[in-house]
This record gives structure tokens, sequence and C-alpha cells, in this order.
């Protein structure tokens, strides 16, 4: 098992920046990848990024493509999400996943084992 645990939401102005962060725990050994998704009130949770543990390719929803960055510390078994020039529509809860041993990463929710329970991210118009 692999334990999740998010931190670094919170409000923020349109334009402003967050840094989100990903706590994991337990069989580390066993994450491929990581994820961040985001779900806003009455919307299906969505991809927004996602990285190689080992080699730290990363992916990214079209939309923070130049805003958002990904990251992870090996070391400290800690994924990061810097969030940049945040706008209202991205007013919602982000969580952080993760995929066991796989040959791809995923951008797909179905693609991830584990799951954070989730940090509140507000964009102020």
């Amino acid at each position: 098992q692999v334990q999740l645990v998010e931190s670094g939401g919170g409000l923020v102005q349109a334009g402003g920046s967050l840094r989100l962060s990903c706590a994991a725990s337990g069989r580390t050994f066993s994450i491929y990848a990581m994820g961040w998704f985001r779900q806003a009130p009455g919307k299906e949770r969505e991809f927004v990024a996602a990285i190689k543990w080992s080699g730290g390719s990363t992916y990214y929803r079209d939309q923070v493509k130049g805003r958002f960055t990904i990251s992870r510390d090996n070391a400290k078994n800690t994924g990061y999400l810097q969030m940049n020039n945040l706008q209202p529509e991205e007013t919602a809860v982000y969580y952080c996943a993760a995929q066991r041993v796989a040959t791809l990463v995923g951008t797909s929710m179905r693609s991830y084992d584990y799951w954070g329970q989730g940090t509140q991210v507000t964009v102020s118009s």
C-alpha cells in the first residue's frame, strides 16, 4: 500500500500562484508515476499533470502547459505541482495519485492505484 497526503491548497487571487505537495509513504518503491487531478463542483475529475517517478518525464493537459510544473523529490518521496497564473475556473479540489509499476504513465483515473484525500484550491476573480 501507498499512502498519499496532499498539502498546499488555499485561496489565491486570479493570476496568483500556489505550490501543492504530495507526500508518499508506505511501499513507495512501487510507485511508477505520480499524477495530479482536479475536480470542480459538479464536474468530473480531470487529469492535470503526471511525472514518471524514475527519470522524471512529465505530461500535462493542454490548458496548463506553460503555467504548471510537476516535479518530484525521490529522496523525500514527495511530488509537487507548481501552479502559476491561476484562473477562477481552476477552482477545484486537487488530488494526487500514484500509479504502480506499469509501462506507460497514465493520464486517466483508472491508471492510478492510490489516491490522496485532496486539497482545495480556490481562485478568486
